[in-house]
């Protein structure tokens, strides 16, 4: 059976480098496996550590867009192949319900054309380096699923129930696929595990009490943690906000994912967090902001506030800041993502001034934030828009201009 799957594994698109492929699997459906999936992908961007992609591989049942928002946007293509969409918090995100005209039409499909389209996305996609790809499996042991387990190289699976008197049977019947398809068990997790009394904090097992802890341990695979019933996650889901949940749950699944290797052992993810000494550094000599690369040459950080791969018209308001770490002499340029980390008075230009930025972009920005800038030595250009490489480019060049756009009709931070 191993040799069998070797062989009928396809490869992914030749400028892709995916580091982890993680499968999330349910043994039936309706026990939330696609907001499990949508959620860990949510924790592990927002670590900052990690470049995350998820793969809808649920074509019949697509969930994940609306999850995150995007049910609305629509992939480019290139004569190269197809480029995902990038959620709010730049997680890379396919499904077929991207594809689609119409979103609500059902994708009626035979087994063979589902699989296959499941393969493409693996095939055909530009994924770019992704240090995780989450695969939203479809429920059951069907095609789908055997397709993927035969044709990519899965790292590791992620099991998804809920506590139910069948789960036993269920898990079993996923585990038994997996063993015979010599796919690595990351672990198991229960969802819809239990709610809290909003008045009185008491743990109420609306399901009963949950045998998903004991079948793992039956089976011989890790218990990963329960996820609760919360109203909020379900409404933020519901909005397509699933980004801006931020209870801590799944932290076992989160670390078991962690330690999983990369096949890519000489990659390492930037830091982007300054260490001590170079915080210290950065606040007292501003003409030390300029750092240097091996080669002698002098380095710049530009930070553009973004909406999905857009600049934002508002600094403060902005998803997030799109950091391009360039070097002088060169049209070359790392770039990295940060999550905007919220809205207080004077706190984001101290904050991404602690990131080592020396540069801002922005749509607009307030003329509080603008002077806190200016204080840190750091040069602000607003007025800017389009898509956020092409204004890297236009930077690069020496061809982006200030207009001296200030916002006065919002309040942003800083102001």
């Amino acid at each position: 059976m191993a040799e069998k799957t070797q062989d009928l594994q396809v490869d992914t698109h030749p400028l892709n480098e995916i580091r982890r492929t993680i499968a999330v699997l349910s043994g039936k459906g309706g026990v939330g496996k696609s907001l499990i999936t949508a959620l860990l992908a949510t924790y592990l961007q927002r670590s900052g550590k990690y470049r995350v992609g998820v793969l809808d591989a649920d074509v019949t049942g697509p969930s994940i867009p609306k999850m995150f928002g995007a049910d609305k946007f629509k992939p480019r293509g290139s004569d190269e192949g197809l480029f995902p969409v990038h959620t709010h918090s730049n997680i890379q995100l396919m499904s077929i319900n991207l594809l689609l005209e119409d979103p609500t039409a059902p994708v009626i499909w035979r087994g063979p054309i589902l699989a296959n389209t499941v393969k493409q996305f693996w095939r055909d996609v530009i994924w770019g380096d992704l240090d995780f790809l989450l695969i939203d499996m479809p429920p059951g042991t069907g095609d789908i699923p055997l397709t993927v387990f035969q044709s990519l190289p899965i790292d590791g699976l992620v099991i998804v129930t809920s506590p139910q008197d069948l789960v036993s049977l269920i898990v079993s019947k996923a585990i038994h696929m997996a063993q015979m398809m010599k796919i690595p068990i990351v672990g198991l997790v229960e969802n819809m595990s239990y709610t809290t009394c909003p008045h009185c904090g008491q743990r109420i097992n609306l399901f009963g009490i949950g045998h998903s802890k004991q079948a793992a341990q039956e089976a011989g695979i890790p218990f990963l943690g329960a996820l609760p019933i919360d109203p909020e996650l379900a409404t933020l889901s519901d909005r397509g906000q699933i980004e801006r949940f931020h209870k801590p749950y799944l932290q076992s699944c989160l670390e078991a994912l962690e330690k999983i290797p990369s096949r890519y052992q000489t990659f390492k993810v930037p830091d982007l967090t300054p260490a001590d000494d170079e915080k210290e550094i950065l606040s007292d000599e501003s003409d030390t902001r300029k750092q240097s690369d091996d080669s002698g040459g002098s380095m710049k950080k530009i930070a553009i506030a973004s909406d999905n791969q857009v600049v934002s018209a508002h600094f403060g308001h902005c998803e997030g800041y799109t950091l391009f770490t360039v070097s002088d002499g060169s049209d070359e340029f790392e770039k990295q993502y940060l999550p905007n980390p919220g809205h207080k008075p004077g706190f984001l230009p101290n904050y991404l001034n602690e990131q080592g930025v020396t540069v801002i972009i922005a749509g607009g920005m307030g003329s509080g934030a603008v002077e806190i800038f200016q204080e840190k030595g750091i040069d602000v250009i607003t007025g800017a828009e389009g898509d956020v490489d092409q204004v890297i480019r236009s930077y690069i060049d020496g061809t982006l201009q200030a207009s001296g756009a200030v916002c006065h009709e919002h309040s942003h931070s800083g102001d």
